[in-house]
């Protein structure tokens, strides 16, 4: 992948840049693996905003995607690599021999044509699913499931990837690219590489308009609002009264604050991503 520049023809096109979108292949879907979801807009089950600036957009299609890469001892095929709206990566088109047809997320560096396999133990080679336990030290992994049979949950968007650090008993040890070290049961599954689209970071949206396109609507600042609207609302000038921590529109603590409550997975997290958070420097 590489990024495109455009001439600056208007402040929103100076300094705005894109993916080149060399890799992909098709640009129809494969209509059998589409399906409609509606959109939230940030509402609940209850229709209330829960999540802000959220609503419109572009039209799009959900991609079926196989997370759970549970086609075992079958071989595929790479038949198109395709841009996917709903995520930040790429797509394959996986033909299977029995003459099934899957997407799958798409490993840095896979062609069309290249063949893949989903087993306990196999060659290990981008795009394969197999094991933690039997993933060599030092490997490259993605799409990792956070308990067996469970579809991958790690490592899905667009450059991500973790390390294998090693196994010991039933639990491996795995190094995510955020720096977190974590243990996961070795009967979990991972799929063998990097993914593609890795300067997916780097693009620069360049205008208000593109954000809208992903459903991003204005976003106002807390202080600039009235007391009724948001707990740092009111005041003379630019004061921010009222609560002395940054909080949310519904009073949530947003900035410092704890979130992760789960007692029964902490000794599995080696190393936080976040030095002091919770944890002790290790």
């Amino acid at each position: 992948m590489a990024i495109q520049k455009y001439k600056p023809t208007s402040p929103g096109r100076r300094f705005m840049t894109s993916a080149d979108f060399d890799e992909v292949t098709s640009s129809t879907p494969h209509k059998p693996l589409l399906k409609s979801v509606h959109k939230k807009k940030g509402r609940n089950n209850n229709g209330r905003i829960t999540s802000k600036s959220r609503g419109g957009g572009a039209k799009r299609l959900y991609r079926i995607i196989d997370f759970k890469r549970d086609k075992f001892n079958v071989s595929g095929t790479v038949k198109t690599i395709e841009y996917d709206p709903n995520r930040s990566s790429r797509i394959a088109l996986i033909n299977y021999i029995d003459g099934e047809k899957r997407y799958i997320l798409a490993p840095l560096n896979i062609k069309v044509g290249d063949k893949i396999i989903s087993s306990d133990k196999t060659e290990i080679q981008i795009g394969n699913s197999l094991l933690l336990k039997n993933i060599p030290e030092g490997t490259l992994v993605h799409n990792i499931e956070m308990s067996p049979k469970g579809g991958g949950k790690i490592a899905r968007s667009a450059g991500a990837y973790a390390t294998v650090l090693g196994t010991e008993d039933s639990l491996t040890q795995i190094k995510l690219s955020s720096g977190e070290t974590r243990k996961i049961l070795s009967n979990c599954r991972a799929t063998v590489g990097k993914l593609g689209n890795e300067k997916h970071n780097q693009i620069v949206i360049g205008k208000a308009g593109r954000k809208r396109y992903l459903g991003r609507r204005p976003k106002v600042r807390g202080v600039a609002m009235n007391p009724v609207d948001h707990p740092h609302g009111g005041g003379e000038g630019k004061a921010a009264r009222g609560n002395p921590h940054p909080v949310s529109k519904w009073g949530w603590i947003t900035i410092g604050k704890k979130t992760r409550n789960n007692p029964k997975t902490d000794k599995l997290i080696v190393k936080r991503r976040r030095i002091g958070y919770g944890m002790d420097k290790r």
